[in-house]
C-alpha cells in the first residue's frame, strides 16, 4: 500500500491526550468532530469547510473558533487575498487520545465519541469501565487502495486471532471499511482565488 507522506499537507504532533473538560465537550460535537477529520486531508479555510459541510460561513466560524480555543485546531498558514488575511486551520495531532476520566460529567461527554457504539453492543460495558479504545476515520481514496488497505486489516486480524491466550481479560478488535457520504474538501484548484 502507498503511503503519501505530506498529508496533511502541515505539520503537527503524532498524538494529543486529551482530558480537559472544554476539549472533551469539543469532540463530542458532531459537527466538530467531522471539521477536523476534514483537515486531515490538507489545511482549510473556513469557506472550504463550510462548502466541505454545507453549512454557514458563520456557523462553521463559530465551531472552528470552539476548537482552537480548545486547543485542538490552529492556524497553520495564511494568505492575503485582496485585503483580507486568509486563515487556513489545521490539527494540532493527527491523533487525539481519551486520557483517564474521573469526573462523572466528562464521562457523559465522552460517550458521544463512542465510533463503536453503533457497530458493537458488546463494546458497551467496557466504554462504560472507561476500558474502550476506538478509532474512526474516513479517508477519499481509490478503491484499489481500499483492497490494499482491508488485506492489511485482515492480516492484524489474523495475527490477534494468533496471539497465545493468557492473561484473565479477553479483548475484542472489530474493523470495517466502508463507503460513506461524508463530507469532503473540495478540490485545491477549484477554491483558489487570485
Amino acid at each position: 500500500m502507498s503511503v503519501n507522506e505530506q498529508i496533511p499537507d502541515y505539520d503537527l504532533d503524532e498524538m494529543v491526550v486529551v482530558t480537559a473538560p472544554a476539549q472533551l465537550r469539543a469532540l463530542a460535537d458532531p459537527l466538530r468532530s467531522t471539521l477536523l477529520e476534514l483537515v486531515l486531508e490538507r489545511a482549510a479555510t473556513v469557506t472550504e469547510l463550510a462548502q466541505a459541510v454545507s453549512r454557514p460561513k458563520g456557523t462553521v466560524a463559530y465551531h472552528v473558533n470552539l476548537l482552537v480555543d480548545a486547543g485542538l485546531l490552529r492556524v497553520v498558514r495564511t494568505r492575503r487575498v485582496r485585503a483580507i488575511e486568509e486563515r487556513y486551520y489545521g490539527r494540532v495531532a493527527r491523533t487525539y487520545y481519551i486520557g483517564a476520566l474521573n469526573r462523572p460529567e466528562d464521562k457523559k461527554v465522552v460517550a458521544a465519541i463512542n465510533g463503536l457504539a453503533e457497530a458493537a453492543a458488546e463494546a458497551a460495558p467496557a466504554h462504560e469501565a472507561d476500558e474502550l479504545r476506538c478509532l474512526l476515520v474516513h479517508a477519499r481514496i481509490p478503491i484499489e487502495e481500499v483492497r490494499n488497505f482491508w488485506a492489511e486489516v485482515q492480516e492484524v486480524a489474523r495475527r490477534f486471532a494468533q496471539i497465545p491466550r493468557s492473561g484473565d481479560q479477553a479483548y475484542g478488535f472489530v474493523a470495517g471499511l466502508y463507503p460513506t457520504d461524508a463530507p469532503t474538501l473540495p478540490d485545491a484548484r477549484s477554491t483558489t482565488k487570485d
